[in-house]
């Protein structure tokens, strides 16, 4: 009796076990993940969305290999974005194009019509569609969106065209943060700045050539927030 008795206890303590266990595991496995992008006009602090873990997966691992060391932002146009990712732009030479850069791989979409192109969204460049049927994105170019604010009024005109489709928290979002929604369902969003959006507006604002490179380069690395 007394035996059964100790097995019975013993089969509960193990139950016990793993349900505290499990449950913290769960947990940790949801954890957000935080990177930082050092400027050279400032920081950013970017939280990278577990809604798309393989766009977030790829980012970890490179920033793990330190790919994302001294690039430049290569591309930059006001009111819309600006781009990065290129290998090729570390210690590029002045008005030298670049963005055709990458680590020899793309990442297949991630689309959530929850995750939007609001203002401080970091998303995944890619190859336009006649050579992209699938939208797959870039495997290391990224752009992080600054838009301009948006009126009821174009957000109306955008919805009855069909170039995009909104809730009252995105059309919120685009009438009071601003953004760029005509991007939605495209391109893959996966992170958004929760610190530092006007070094967002001051690389924005800088002056471009031709290409849209930025005059005076703007040097950045990103790395995990441990």
């Amino acid at each position: 009796m007394m035996k059964n008795c100790l097995s019975v206890s013993i089969v509960s303590l193990i139950m016990l076990f793993f349900l505290s266990v499990l449950p913290a595991q769960a947990q940790n496995s949801q954890e957000e993940i935080m990177i930082k992008i050092e400027t050279s006009l400032g920081n950013m602090l970017i939280k990278l969305y577990n809604e798309t873990p393989a766009h977030r997966d790829n980012m970890i691992k490179l920033i793990n290999e330190g790919f994302y060391k001294d690039q430049l932002f290569h591309r930059v146009i006001k009111d819309f974005m600006i781009q990065g990712g290129d290998p090729h732009s570390t210690g590029a030479e002045k008005g030298q194009r670049l963005g055709s850069g990458g680590p020899g791989h793309t990442v297949p979409a991630e689309f959530n019509k929850e995750l939007i192109h609001k203002k401080g969204a970091l998303a995944a460049a890619r190859k336009g569609d006649a050579v992209n049927p699938e939208q797959a994105s870039s495997g290391s170019q990224f752009y992080l969106v600054q838009g301009r604010v948006m009126t009821p009024e174009e957000i109306n005109i955008l919805s009855q065209r069909g170039r995009a489709s909104f809730t009252e928290e995105s059309t919120m979002a685009y009438t009071t943060l601003g953004g760029t929604p005509h991007l939605d369902g495209t391109y893959t969003v996966f992170g958004e700045v929760v610190k530092g959006l006007e070094v967002l507006d001051a690389i924005a604002s800088r002056p471009v050539d031709a290409y849209n490179r930025p005059l005076e380069d703007v040097i950045y690395s990103i790395s995990l927030i441990k």
